[in-house]
């Protein structure tokens, strides 16, 4: 009897030291999330495809971010960016969201180089917004800081070309 209340103790204890949660020796972690800084109350593609998948099931435009962690003009314009509430309000109602630390294979998304930080708009025929663009002629996709009332403006042109399409 002693033995088999033993061995049942032993098998308890093995198995809620197998399911404990791990925690850091340096504290709870915050998880990690998509918005990589651009807003964490927005919910964040994963993947090109699934930020197409869900532009055309929702019938929402996508927009692309293309950004590095390091570069500073990207950290600049993310740290306006999301503070910017009417941005935030817009983006989390109206738009399917993907910011990318890297390039892909899809040259559709690179129409004038690749370069950061970069916003591409594709509507939800997965057609890439060309005409949708910034104040440069040199890189036609890129925004700085002071840009932000001219994104929002081709965040809305890319709603009323959606509209204007159906």
């Amino acid at each position: 009897m002693v033995k088999a209340l033993l061995s049942a103790l032993l098998v308890l204890v093995a198995m809620s030291s197998t399911f404990g949660k791990y925690i850091p020796k340096t504290g709870k972690r915050i998880p990690q999330t998509l918005s990589r800084g651009w807003g964490d109350q927005l919910i964040w593609a994963q993947t090109y495809e699934e930020g197409l998948y869900w532009s055309r099931s929702r019938n929402k435009p996508l927009m692309v971010l293309f950004h590095l962690e390091d570069c500073p003009h990207s950290q600049a314009l993310r740290k306006l960016f999301s503070e910017d509430n009417e941005i935030q309000r817009t983006l989390d109602e109206d738009f399917i969201v993907l910011n990318l630390v890297y390039e892909t294979t899809d040259k559709h998304l690179s129409p004038d180089g690749q370069y950061v930080p970069r916003i591409i708009f594709v509507d939800p025929t997965m057609t890439v917004r060309a005409d949708i663009v910034g104040r440069y002629s040199n890189r036609m996709y890129a925004y700085e800081p002071s840009d932000l009332k001219l994104l929002l403006g081709n965040m809305k042109k890319a709603m009323k070309l959606l509209k204007s399409e159906l």
